[in-house]
Formats: structure tokens, sequence, C-alpha cells
């Protein structure tokens, strides 16, 4: 086991950013041992307290509710796939710079791992950020006006594609770019089939309801190195056992054909193994995040990451 047993307790003041010790509900990266924080906002934001009306039907999204996540098979027909991977391979072709430039290659290698910002092209990267299938499913989940936080694309290519550690999203969100609440929902639409063997997104059911907050301060321009790999902002063996224990220890593996969506919350415990198998897993990965809660300054960071990585002028999705 690594590091100190983690509790279940209150949240407790943040020691670091440049936030009023007594505003931040989700202190983390301030060199306390990790805790284990109950969840205070809910997952479905519509008025009634469940979610507004839209794609998602009742069951859908008590499923969303209760596990922190729910996939949709086959979502997008194979036009439309097609579309994107076109697009992708575009993208890939012509991807120059490094990490301060928005294309992060693997380590080692000059294999691209991600590119971000795809929301703001003009091509199916683009317009499927926008999409009514996809985002109208934010909308109705989230309960208000929203815009794209982040989006990215992640190729894992075949025998060399490392995996992405285990992690909360908003832990980093809030950490580094100054997210206010839990008020965010990613989609990953997956170009390719996901199988149990090349990778796959793996999501710990009910994790969503528990904050885990990391010990280790945030170190400048951390983007640079995290997102190659992640060795700040990731929650103890301690942490992750105890939430997989809760969950019944359960896994789940989001695997489909090419096309499916993939809904997770933003403090859903999620990782993804690396690629050994020959065959690629590439994905378009968008953040919807409400209006009202757009960024501040970062909770625990020295200074906000780029734009590219944290929208904090947004274009609000019609």
């Amino acid at each position: 086991m690594d590091g100190s047993t983690p509790h279940v307790g209150a949240a407790s003041p943040a020691t670091a950013g440049r936030h009023a010790l007594h505003d931040d509900p989700y202190a983390t990266r301030d060199a306390r041992p990790t805790r284990l924080v109950p969840r205070l906002d809910p997952v479905l934001h519509g008025a009634r307290g469940s979610a507004e009306p839209g794609p998602l039907a009742r069951q859908q999204l008590e499923a969303l509710d209760r596990d922190g996540f729910l996939v949709l098979p086959a979502l997008l027909p194979s036009r439309d796939v097609a579309d994107l991977l076109a697009a992708l391979a575009a993208l890939r072709d012509g991807a120059t710079g490094g990490a301060k430039d928005g294309v992060i290659r693997e380590r080692g290698t000059d294999e691209v791992r991600s590119i971000f910002a795809v929301h703001r092209r003009e091509d199916a990267l683009g317009r499927i950020a926008r999409d009514p299938r996809i985002a109208g499913i934010a909308r109705q989940v989230l309960g208000a006006p929203l815009y794209v936080h982040q989006s990215r694309v992640n190729l894992k290519p075949g025998f060399v594609g490392r995996a992405f550690a285990w992690h909360s999203d908003f832990e980093t969100w809030h950490a580094e770019d100054g997210m206010p609440r839990m008020r965010a929902l990613s989609a990953s639409i997956l170009l390719g089939d996901n199988h149990a063997w090349n990778g796959p997104l793996m999501l710990v059911p009910g994790s969503h309801r528990t904050f885990v907050s990391c010990p280790e301060p945030t170190p400048a321009r951390h983007f640079e190195r995290s997102l190659v790999e992640q060795t700040v902002g990731i929650p103890s063996h301690d942490a992750v056992r105890a939430l997989f224990d809760a969950a019944g220890r359960r896994i789940e593996l989001a695997t489909g054909p090419a096309g499916t969506v993939v809904l997770f919350d933003c403090n859903t415990l999620h990782a993804s193994g690396s690629n050994l198998s020959p065959c690629p897993r590439s994905n378009v990965f968008l953040v919807y995040n409400a209006l009202e809660n757009r960024l501040r300054a970062p909770y625990a960071a020295p200074e906000p990451r780029p734009d590219f990585l944290a929208t904090r002028d947004p274009d609000p999705i019609a």
C-alpha cells in the first residue's frame, strides 16, 4: 500500500491556490494525508433534482446517477465515424510541436498520444462537439447552458500505447483549472472497436460519490509532464482500493463498437491500461461544463493551465 490510509470526513480548507481558506469544500494537494470526502453536488442538475427532458430515458439517467457513467453502444452511425476518422488522420499527420502546443507524444517516441482543443476546428471533430446527440445529453444532465471546457483526441497506438493512471478529472480541473463544483460531464466517442485487450476505459461504479484528495502540491507547469505521465493528482493505492471495495470489488470496462459514446461524471474514478495488442484505440474526448460553473483562479496550483486545456473564455453551445 502507498500513502496513509484514507478516511472519510468533512471537506477541509485548502492551503494552496488563491482562494480564501473557507471557500473550498474539495481541498486537495495541500500536503495533508489523503481524505475521502462525501460529494456535496448532485449528479443530475434538473429543476426537480433529477434531470430535464432530453435524449436520455429515465432508466439511463438513473444508471448515470447511480454508477457515475453510462455506455451508449453505437450511438453514432458508421458514416459519422468515418468522417471523424478522416479528420483525425489529417490532424495527426499534420501535428507539430509539443506539450506547450497541445500535442502530446508517447514518452520516448514520436507517436502522438493526445491532441487538444479539437472542438475549435471546422471539420467533423469540431462539429461533433456541438452535435445535439451529445451536447443535448450534457444539457439534460447539467441542467444549464453549457460550453466545452476541454476537448482532445486520444490515440493509443498498437504495441506502444501507454496507460493512463487512476484519477478523477475533477480533482485536476479543480486544483489546476479552478473549476468550482462538480457540474461537468465527459463524453468519450469510440472511433474504433474497444475490446478488453486494447486498453479500454476502466471505471469504478459509484466512485463519483466520493472526492479523493491528493497530498502532493502542484509543481509549476505541471501539465507539460502530467499529460505524458501523471504522478501528481492521482489517488493513493489505499484510496483506489477503498472505492473498489465500496463498489462490490467491481471495475467496469467501457467496451463497444466504433460509434459508441461513453458518458461519465467529472468525479468518476477511471483509468486505462496499456495497449499491447496490434489494434490501435482512438477516441474523441469532450468535456461539457455548466456556464455558471465557469473557471476561477486555480484552487491548488501556482498558475492556470493554458487555454487549450481549460477554456477561460466560454463560447456557449446553442
